[in-house]
Parts: structure tokens; C-alpha cells; sequence
């Protein structure tokens, strides 16, 4: 019989380190969200990066047990924040065996948290292992997989192991009766700090992971969007909320694997999510650290939450990320973290904005973000007490921004707006796009019938301004020119050359933005991309990846590199008689050949496996494409 214990996050989050800690494990404090001399990312995503060093053999001072709660922050899905699970800021329960204990403790203790500590439901839970690799001759993960199925027997449940390698067809196939344990390949179940087998760096340790889901039930699969529910499908059906990494193995010199002399366990598991499992509800916006936001949002506005779920959500999220940054002395600033933190909290600005809520809004909220952090240590969470001053400044200089640009606005009521007035209101006024357009409709403001168009041209036209402008400014829609961001760039030309190779030869960049955390490239393109066409741009990209095709460059003639090299470049008119061709690939038939301003790798094995995580519309002809490489 299942004991349900209705437990908060908080609580949660204690009642874990606690456990971890009667199991022999020392707690160790949690990193900064930005990390000194880590120039890969722009803030601590995941709770084992800061332990990365000692994954890779360094002693750690407190033993090989450790745990921790990290708070972490992740940007790459900012666009995504709305829907029921995605969040920019999660808690990661994290523990660690350096060498120590391997699976079958590690699975164990796990399990039993789960269903006896948080009281989690056993016929809820469902877990994914690594199918193997033939190739490199690494086996399947029997081991893995036959301890949980004789836990989940002790625990009265016959748990069938699926046979085959459900990634290549869980969409169509689903979850049987009885079904429990799946395999999964190397895009699922296989961690190196490069991605997949292949991208395993050279001296690395690595391994198969094992992912646990929870089954929110068959009601909340979508079979005609996203096919038959699987754990690492698509859909609010199944939702992670651990993963157990099995550092067993390095690779060679040769390109091989050798099985590790001490083998090595990295656990990490999603705070909001365990709560959110916990109380059955598919909606992390409902557990204890996000509804009283999502209550005082509403008491605030005086709307439903059911009616402006979406803004809601926003709301709650980037404040939490706002404080956190905020709390460990970080101030909004045009330039990395610091721009971060800026569109945070002026995106939660924009949103309170559209549900009514007055200035000062941020006094009803901060304090209770901060009553959930109480427990972090203050060698984290530095300037708690300066929070409230900083962002009610940010919130008072953004919100008299727009007010001048409704003031501009209501000067330009009369003629009418095109893009070109849009673009002149953001980047004069700095009044946000979004907003222009939403408080034209309100007004009844005519926009020109191709004003996003307009919009994208007037911007891509300052950007060409500034790169040929800038000499050793950063280039190319890029963050930084750190490591992450230079990866990145050089993947954005891989992906366009398999659009113009697979989709269209007509295809053209019309505008990217990169960061360390991941790439958006957007281009001309009059339908929006199947499931399979997607599938192959990716497969594409991550062969160019496999071959390690060298990355060369030099300086050209503008006619020679046009005419000669038939380089690609979409502003032929706006380059200077000088610039720079970079080529992938073979010098006789390159793989992509394209003006830029750089940086780039100088070859292509490094990047890791490229994944794409969206296709959507930016504009009318344009589609946009986001990625990741793991």
C-alpha cells in the first residue's frame, strides 16, 4: 500500500540531504550561479559542474560521498517558459561517488527516497537504461536494468524490460502493458561532456546514465502532436526527474574505451520537479516555491491564473531568477550575466505590465522568493539585503522607458506604423518590440501588413553597421567570443549549409543570436519543417561533426570571394571591399563556405552532438531553428 506524505519543497529539499547524509555522504555548500574562471557558460547549470574537477580524479577535501542542493539557471529555453515544466531556474539534489559505491547502492537509495521518503507512488515510476554500443564494444546496460527491475519487485511490481531501442520508434509503439524499464541509445542514455559516443573528448570519463520518469497518466498524452507516450517523449504524459550518470569508462587515444579503474556515480535530481511528482500535479507552477508567486500575481492583478496562465508562469519564473542573481551581487548591465539579469527582470516587468499590475510590484513579491531561500548559506547568497533596492531601480528606470516610448508611440498614431518605426522605437527609446505591437492593437493603431519583415530588415541592417563598424567587437550575433559561443557560431554554419543542401539551395541566414548555452538561426524558408526533415538536418549536422572537417579562413577580395569562391553571404552590398571567407570541409568542395566575421574551431570534431530543440515561425517567410550541443 502506498504511504502518501504531502510534503513542500522545502521540506523535500531537507528531508534528501538528511538521507544522503545518513547514507554516509558529506554535504558539501552549493557553487555561485556564476562561476570564477569558467568562461564555457554563463552561469552554473547543472549541480555537477562544479564538481567536474574532481569527476575527472581530483580529491575532494571531504571524502568520496558528497551532496549538495544547487541552485542552478538555464537561458537556452527562455522562450519556452509558459508551459507547464520549463523553468530557467530549478533546484538540482545532487550526490556523488567518487570512486566509491556504483550502481546498485546508487539505484537503490534512490528509489527508496523516492517512495519512502517522499512518498511517490512505485506504479508512477519508470526508468530508461543504455542500449549499448556495438561499435565501440560497449554492452548493453543489463546491470542497470535488471537491479531495478528486482527493486521494483520488491516493491510488489512485475517491471518488463523492453527489448528493443525504443528511441528509433517510441513515438509509434508507445508504452505496453507492464512495460517499465526501456533502452535507450547514446542521444539519451549515454553522458561525456561532448554528448554522445562519438563526441567523447579524448581522456574523458563517461558512461550510460539511467533516467527516472513519472507517469502523470494516459490523459495527459497528446498522440496527435507529439505520437504514443514514451518516458523521453514529448508531452506532459512522462516527466524526468532524475538522472543517474555511470561514469565507467575513458576514452583512448585510439578513439576506443577502457573500462575505469574506479568508477564514478553523478546524480542529479530536479527539486521542482521530485515536488511536483510528489503532489501529481504536471504543473511545477503548482508546487510550494511557485503557486504563492502565482497566488500574489493574481491578488495583484486581479485576473485568474487559468486565464493568463502563460504571463503568470513568466512572472514567477524570472523573479526567482532576477533574486537569485541579484542576492549574489550581480546588477543589471548591458553585458553578459549582467544583460541576463536584465532581460529577466524587465521581461517580468513586460508581462505584470500587460496583466495591469502598477508600479513597485516587485515589493509584493520579492520577500516571498526569498523566504524560499532562506536555507542557502550567505557565503551564496551575498547581498540578500540589497535585492529590493536594485531591481525596484531596474524596474523604475524600465518602466519610465516606456512611458517615453508611449509617449513616441502616440506621436506616431496618426501616420500609421511599418517595421522601420517599430525598429526606431526599440532601439532609440528602447521600447520593447513586443510591447509596440501589443499597445498598437490596443490603441488601434494601423501596422504595415509586412511590418515584421520590415522590422528584421532594419535590424540585420544595424547589425551589418556594427560588424564592419567594430573592428575586435564581437561579431556574428555572438554573446561573447568565449568557448561555448565560438562552438556554437561554427555549428550555425554547419546548419545552414545542410538547409541550403537538404531544404532549399535558396535558403539564407537572416539573422542569428548565440550564446554559451546554445545557437537560433533564423532564414527564408515558405513552410514550416516536418518532424523528419528536422530529423535529417540534424543527422546532417552531427556527420559533418563526426568527420572532424577542418575550419580554415582567410582575407579576400569582396569580387573573388563572390564571383571566384562563390562564398555565401547575404549582404553582399554592405560588406567592405575586404573581409573574411571561412571554409569548412574540403578546400575543392566544401561542406559550407561563408563571409564572417568569426571565431570559429579549427575543426569540426569538437562540438560535441548537435540536437535541435525548435522549429517555429519568426516572421512571414522566415522560419527559426534553436539548438543545443551536449
Amino acid at each position: 500500500m502506498v504511504k502518501y506524505i504531502l510534503m513542500n519543497a522545502s521540506e523535500i529539499r531537507q528531508k534528501y540531504l538528511e538521507f544522503m547524509k545518513s547514507k554516509g555522504h558529506v554535504q558539501i555548500a552549493p557553487a555561485p550561479l556564476v562561476l570564477e574562471n569558467d568562461p564555457t557558460t554563463l552561469f552554473t547549470g547543472s549541480g555537477m559542474q562544479p564538481l567536474l574537477p574532481y569527476l575527472l580524479g581530483k580529491p575532494h577535501k571531504d571524502g568520496t560521498r558528497l551532496t549538495d542542493s544547487q541552485p542552478c539557471l538555464r537561458l537556452q529555453d527562455i522562450e519556452d517558459v509558459g508551459d507547464p515544466r520549463h523553468t530557467t531556474v530549478f533546484e538540482m539534489l545532487g550526490n556523488w561517488s567518487l570512486g566509491d559505491y556504483f550502481k546498485e547502492e546508487q539505484i537503490r537509495n534512490f528509489f527508496t527516497f523516492l517512495t519512502q521518503e517522499v512518498g511517490v507512488d512505485p506504479s508512477k515510476l519508470y526508468v530508461t537504461c543504455f542500449i549499448g554500443n556495438e561499435k565501440y564494444g560497449i554492452p548493453r546496460d543489463d546491470e542497470a536494468a535488471h537491479i531495478w527491475q528486482q527493486v521494483f519487485k520488491e516493491a510488489g511490481i512485475d517491471a518488463k524490460i523492453v527489448e528493443i531501442n525504443t528511441a528509433e520508434n517510441g513515438d509509434k509503439r508507445g508504452v505496453r502493458e507492464g512495460e517499465r524499464i526501456f533502452f535507450y541509445n547514446d542521444k539519451e542514455n549515454w553522458w561525456s561532456r561532448g554528448g554522445g559516443i562519438e563526441s567523447t573528448p579524448i581522456g574523458d570519463p563517461c558512461g550510460p546514465d539511467s533516467e527516472v520518469f513519472y507517469d502523470f497518466g494516459e490523459d495527459k498524452q497528446d498522440v496527435e502532436k507529439y505520437g504514443q507516450s514514451h518516458p523521453a517523449s514529448d508531452g506532459a504524459r512522462f516527466m524526468e526527474i532524475g538522472n543517474q550518470v555511470f561514469m565507467q569508462y575513458r576514452r583512448k587515444e585510439d578513439g576506443t574505451f577502457e573500462e575505469l579503474e574506479h568508477k564514478n556515480v553523478d546524480f542529479g535530481a530536479g527539486l521542482e520537479r521530485i515536488t511536483a511528482a510528489a503532489i501529481n500535479s504536471y504543473d511545477v507552477f503548482e508546487i510550494s516555491l511557485l503557486k504563492p508567486i502565482v497566488d500574489r500575481i493574481v491578488e495583484l492583478s486581479g485576473k485568474k491564473y487559468e486565464d493568463y496562465t502563460s504571463e503568470m508562469r513568466i512572472i514567477a519564473d524570472h523573479l526567482r531568477g532576477a533574486y537569485l542573481l541579484t542576492a549574489q551581487g550581480l546588477k543589471p548591465s548591458n553585458k553578459q550575466q549582467g544583460y541576463a539579469l536584465r532581460r529577466l527582470i524587465r521581461r517580468a516587468i513586460l508581462k505584470a505590465l500587460n496583466l495591469g499590475i502598477e508600479d513597485n510590484f516587485l515589493a509584493g513579491i520579492l520577500p516571498m522568493i526569498a523566504d524560499n531561500y532562506k536555507d542557502l548559506p550567505d557565503s551564496i547568497l551575498t547581498n540578500r539585503d540589497e535585492v529590493l533596492d536594485v531591481l525596484s531601480k531596474e524596474e523604475q528606470a524600465f518602466r519610465h522607458t516606456i512611458r517615453r516610448g508611449m509617449k513616441e508611440l502616440g506621436r506616431l498614431k496618426d501616420q500609421g506604423l511599418t517595421g522601420k518605426e517599430l525598429f526606431m522605437l526599440q532601439d532609440t527609446y528602447g521600447f520593447p518590440l513586443e510591447l509596440s505591437v501589443e499597445e498598437a492593437k490596443r490603441e488601434g493603431i494601423a501596422l504595415s501588413a509586412d511590418w515584421q519583415k520590415e522590422f528584421d530588415a532594419a535590424l540585420n541592417e544595424q547589425r551589418e553597421r556594427s560588424k564592419t563598424a567594430s573592428k575586435g567587437m564581437f561579431k556574428g550575433g555572438l554573446e561573447d567570443h568565449g568557448e561555448m559561443s565560438t562552438k556554437y557560431h561554427t555549428a550555425t554554419h554547419l546548419l545552414l549549409a545542410a538547409l541550403q543542401q537538404l531544404i532549399s539551395a535558396d535558403i539564407c541566414q537572416k539573422g542569428s543570436n548565440i550564446t554559451a548555452e546554445r545557437m537560433r538561426l533564423d532564414f527564408n524558408c515558405d513552410h514550416k519543417l516536418e518532424k523528419d526533415e528536422l530529423q535529417k538536418l540534424e543527422d546532417q549536422v552531427n556527420e559533418w561533426i563526426k568527420a572532424d572537417l577542418p575550419v580554415v579562413h582567410d582575407e579576400y577580395d569582396k569580387a573573388y570571394a563572390r564571383d571566384t569562391l562563390k562564398a555565401h553571404g547575404s549582404f553582399w552590398d554592405k560588406y567592405p571591399e575586404k573581409l573574411t571567407v571561412y571554409t569548412i570541409g574540403d578546400w575543392d568542395k566544401p561542406t559550407s563556405r561563408e563571409v564572417c566575421g568569426g571565431p570559429h574551431v579549427e575543426h569540426t570534431g569538437v562540438l560535441g552532438h548537435f540536437v535541435i530543440k525548435k522549429e517555429e515561425a519568426s516572421a512571414a517567410g522566415i522560419r527559426r531553428i534553436k539548438a543545443i550541443l551536449e
